[in-house]
């Protein structure tokens, strides 16, 4: 029986949703040093939040190590939409991870590799013997729900998780935790940057699935699916392929982090002596209570 309650933290994913959340707004809070910190602020409330309402007896945090990766070896325009980051953002990248230590909470990460890798790695062994929740914004974490791992989905406002696990992902998805690296295959991901199958859309790629459960035995019975279906398929078979490389999270790259290090047992003088150096109001007394 598990015993342990591991939360997998998402840091970038609650890091630029919290810079977003409060930047809108033109609300970026500056030290006396005029250091920004409003990203850093905000993913201290959400990952309290998430603790409260998660329980973990263990919390580590998972990072993006730079924009290139395998997945940029594969394919040249993998995630090339996205923006450079706002300048205001930049100095909090490493604040951040400073505030995660004194916090006494792990930063995992590893270069080549995205975030999700290293979730996907140590959530895969962990959970061989403990309970893992993956607390993300991120719907490609989904692919690794399976016993003993739960994926948290951050929704909008503070402390809405929607969280699927084995009892209820095909009753929400319409499909298994699997078939989301199939599903990305056929459709693509805009905010990858990356096609899929041109013309297939989310809700022909489900009915595919459905019917012939994968990718591969959906190829191996193309002349039964519709003809306009097969065209597309044959037009984009290689990217098709690529996509489904692209989507899978690997989940034997080489980390690990001992559970022995990421206990959740706050070092209050560390952590609030931390906070006083960014110049956090009141975040200290709510943490201590939290």
């Amino acid at each position: 029986m598990a015993t342990n309650k591991v939360l997998l933290v998402d840091g970038m994913a609650l890091l630029f949703r919290g810079f977003f959340a409060t930047s809108f707004r033109g609300n970026f809070m500056y030290t006396s040093k005029g250091v920004p910190t409003n990203g850093v602020y905000q993913f201290l409330r959400y990952l309290m939040d998430s603790v409260q309402k998660f329980e973990p007896t263990h919390v580590i945090c998972c990072w993006d190590m730079g924009s290139k990766t395998f997945r940029t070896e594969l394919y040249a325009g993998y995630k090339a939409n996205r923006d450079e980051p706002p300048k205001e953002l930049i100095p909090q990248f490493d604040l951040v991870k400073e505030v995660v230590e004194a916090f006494n909470m792990p930063n995992v990460g590893l270069e080549n590799f995205e975030a999700d890798d290293c979730i996907g790695t140590l959530a895969h062994a962990y959970s061989m013997e403990n309970e893992v929740t993956v607390l993300t914004g991120d719907q490609d974490l989904l692919q690794l729900v399976k016993e003993n791992i739960r994926v948290a989905i951050m929704r909008k406002g503070q402390g809405n998780y929607e969280v699927f696990d084995q009892g209820n992902f095909y009753e929400k998805k319409g499909l298994s935790p699997k078939q989301i690296i199939d599903l990305k295959g056929l459709m693509g991901d805009s905010s990858d940057n990356y096609p899929g199958v041109k013309g297939i859309g989310e809700k022909t790629a489900i009915k595919l699935l459905q019917e012939y459960e994968t990718v591969d035995d959906l190829l191996n019975n193309i002349e039964n699916l519709p003809k306009g279906v097969q065209t597309k398929i044959n037009a984009n078979l290689e990217m098709l392929h690529l996509s489904r490389s692209l989507a899978e999270i690997k989940c034997d790259v080489p980390i690990s982090c001992s559970l022995d290090t990421s206990k959740w047992n706050v070092d209050h003088v560390t952590a609030t002596n931390k906070l006083n150096e960014l110049e956090f109001k009141n975040i200290d007394r709510w943490f201590i209570t939290s």
